[in-house]
């Protein structure tokens, strides 16, 4: 599962996107972070690693639900166009 792990200190809270198995603790074990999330800053900072995100849905892992309006609002950055040769 992709989904978010609470850090920071008391009442500033930072957030890690990781991939974890389902039934471990929030802030247990994760297999790998993908990204983070700053709710704090104006507007909310949001960083994904995009290609280990694909990967880890490919191998079937589930966003959820907040992670997957996080990923909505930020799609991965579309590489530009190779100009034609001519």
């Amino acid at each position: 599962m992709i989904r978010l792990a609470r850090f920071g200190a008391r009442k500033q809270p930072y957030y890690r996107i990781v991939a974890i198995e389902k039934d471990r603790a929030r802030n247990g074990r994760s297999i790998e972070v993908v990204g983070t999330y700053n709710p704090r800053t104006n507007p909310a900072t949001v960083d994904l690693k995009h290609e280990r995100i694909a990967y880890w849905r490919s191998v079937g892992a589930q966003f959820s639900p907040r992670v997957e309006k996080l990923v909505a609002a930020h799609p991965a950055p579309v590489p530009a166009a190779e100009p034609a040769a001519a």
